[in-house]
């Protein structure tokens, strides 16, 4: 997956290999080698380059982006962030640009709210201030 998504996050900028490489400080021939699938670039490159495209390394090495078009507005606010993956207490990390987006930060508080029917689950940010408003 790394090698089609180094390609798909390039070219939807509209990057030619060279501009790319030298925004992450490689050298053209690098970038060839990782969309061809020759060659990965060190777990640090590959943090540095999930960071500025504001996707988790997890995402950048194990979906593919191209389908899952992750990070993208897809209409009237509504967003794709990508997957999570649940811990063995039942806790998730929430997208870094998701909780940009919806101004979220530590000791925030959050409904979570479900549809079995739908399988689905969703999440709310709240505050006391809404239950006691008159």
């Amino acid at each position: 997956m790394f090698d089609s998504n180094i390609k798909y996050l390039r070219k939807k900028e509209n990057l030619s290999q060279e501009e790319f490489a030298e925004r992450f400080g490689v050298s053209r021939q690098s970038v060839a080698k990782w969309e061809n699938g020759e060659s990965t670039p060190d777990i640090y490159k590959c943090n540095e380059i999930a960071e500025y495209y504001q996707i988790t390394l997890d995402i950048l090495v194990s979906l593919s982006l191209e389908e899952q078009q992750i990070n993208e507005e897809t209409s009237e606010g509504k967003y794709i962030f990508g997957m999570v993956k649940i811990g063995e207490r039942g806790q998730i990390v929430i997208p870094k640009y998701a909780r940009e987006v919806f101004e979220l930060s530590a000791g925030d508080r959050l409904m979570v709210m479900g549809d079995k029917a739908k399988g689905g689950l969703a999440l709310a940010k709240v505050s006391f201030g809404a239950f006691f408003n008159k």
